[in-house]
């Protein structure tokens, strides 16, 4: 979480991330050797951005940035990734390059760009296609809010319920964008498993702010996995990342209610934690690292093998190495 207050004058005070420059091969980004410069990925023809996607109701837009796999020489290869996709939900600060750069708390942090953060995960999923959910408001340029997915202030600290709607928005909003995007095998908005393509597989990955996108998912599940229109989809999540989870609340920035976290257990979607002492180890937060260990620990109860990992565990906290643990996991 790029947090409130005094946490954002921290930010102007630190040095611009050159230590931290995100690097791609000119494979991924084409004309590139080294840093990733401001523009040249957005020229890529890899990369699609795509602006107010309809989601579960009109009035429920977002904009999305999709990166498509590289072309591959080996058809069976493209059959693979033909319907596999990637889903990230950004936090604080992160934007479009261009927005980022009119904003003096977001121009130094632009190699943590939404288009710098897509080509990040194409190497990670190569296979794969990316997709960036940009929040649909962003408080005072800094402050990402997901209230098309869980009900939000304008902060974006969460009210999770168990049927705000998100898992039906994020269906809806990937189906518009693959009918947009002109991709084969569409996804349809609605339906059981007669309107999903053969093969179809989705990974969600939140970091930071973006986390309470998947926390309230996780609080859904229950309702989800008993309907018969929605169940099918569920199903095709193969795996959700949290990337160092938070945001301005006083609680609940990780799931801890047992029979949310039972029902996430039972689902077979293979869970992901990977923290650093920014946000696991703050002693003005504590309760962060106390529900970050109560989310594994239950899920181990209830049978569940999450993956944990806390990253720079050797080094002072800092925002720097928070926003790495999207190149570390």
């Amino acid at each position: 979480m790029l947090c409130l207050r005094a946490r954002f004058a921290l930010i102007t005070a630190v040095q611009a991330m050159s230590s931290v420059t995100v690097t791609t091969s000119s494979s991924r980004c084409p004309g590139l050797h080294a840093a990733v410069g401001p523009d040249e990925c957005t020229r890529s023809p890899l990369l699609q951005r795509l602006l107010a996607l309809p989601g579960s109701v009109q009035s429920r837009v977002n904009d999305l940035l999709l990166l498509r796999p590289e072309p591959e020489s080996c058809p069976e290869a493209k059959e693979r990734s033909i319907n596999r996709h990637v889903v990230f939900f950004h936090g604080d600060i992160q934007n479009f390059q261009e927005e980022m750069a009119l904003q003096p708390d977001g121009a130094q942090w632009m190699s943590w760009s939404l288009e710098q953060v897509a080509f990040i995960l194409g190497r990670r999923f190569p296979d794969r296609y990316i997709w960036v959910v940009k929040a649909s408001h962003m408080y005072l340029h800094k402050f990402c809010c997901y209230r098309n997915f869980v009900e939000s202030n304008m902060f974006g600290a969460p009210e999770y319920s168990s049927d705000y709607g998100a898992f039906v928005h994020l269906r809806a909003l990937l189906s518009h964008g693959m009918t947009r995007a002109n991709l084969p095998n569409n996804l349809q908005p609605q339906g059981g498993a007669d309107g999903i393509p053969s093969g179809f597989s989705l990974i969600l990955v939140g970091f930071s702010k973006g986390c309470v996108v998947l926390n309230q998912m996780v609080h859904e599940l229950r309702r989800a996995r008993a309907d018969p229109h929605m169940s099918p989809f569920i199903k095709c999540i193969s795996a959700m990342y949290w990337l160092d989870g938070g945001h301005p609340g006083g609680s609940e920035t990780w799931v801890t209610d047992k029979q949310a976290l039972k029902e996430l257990a039972a689902s077979g979607v293979s869970v992901h934690a990977h923290v650093t002492p920014y946000e696991v180890c703050d002693p003005m937060r504590a309760w962060v690292g106390r529900e970050h260990g109560h989310f594994i620990t239950t899920l181990e109860e209830f049978g569940a093998c999450p993956s944990k990992k806390l990253h720079f565990e050797d080094e002072p906290p800092s925002i720097e190495n928070h926003f790495r643990v999207i190149q570390e996991f």
